[in-house]
């Protein structure tokens, strides 16, 4: 795409079977703007079965301009336990660098934000890393806040099969 295609309608659609392989390259290109290609492990197979499976637990829908797919959302259902309702929590979001800017981010997020009020969610979370500026600034450009008081911790590999051996 040239520099004037980057500022076409962005059109979002939920995600089908068959673009499984465009999103695991998404999720690698993500990965590397991350500085963190080495941790990638899903494979089309993993992600077909968690989007398109018996039991689905995520959800995904794409930006695509003409035609194309040139952007993602990759999400599932929480719940607030103090609200008494579910939400959506973002677990990416990814823009092609030649299209960024042209509304794509907006749109994916703008139709999370609508199946969340359309569904009776109250609230659509995400993380972001902190030396992810230009992230930030689109986030909160929208109307997001960071959620200062709050920290994120995980368990994976050898600490969480350890923990997972502990009685």
């Amino acid at each position: 795409m040239n520099a004037t295609d980057n500022r076409t309608s962005a059109g979002v659609r939920p995600a089908t079977p068959a673009d499984v392989p465009v999103i695991r390259d998404m999720i690698r290109e993500l990965a590397e703007y991350e500085a963190s290609a080495h941790e990638v492990r899903v494979t089309e197979e993993q992600l077909h079965d968690v989007l398109f499976g018996d039991h689905p637990s995520a959800y995904a829908h794409l930006a695509t301009a003409g035609g194309e797919p040139v952007g993602f959302a990759l999400w599932f259902l929480n719940y607030s336990t103090w609200r008494g309702t579910r939400g959506v929590y973002l677990e990416d979001l990814y823009v092609r660098p030649g299209v960024r800017g042209g509304g794509h981010g907006k749109a994916l997020m703008t139709e999370l934000a609508r199946l969340c009020v359309a569904r009776g969610y109250e609230r659509l979370e995400w993380s972001v890393l902190n030396w992810n500026q230009p992230s930030i600034d689109f986030y909160e450009s929208l109307g997001a806040r960071r959620q200062d008081e709050w920290s994120v911790y995980r368990l994976t590999d050898e600490a969480l099969a350890t923990a997972g051996a502990s009685r």
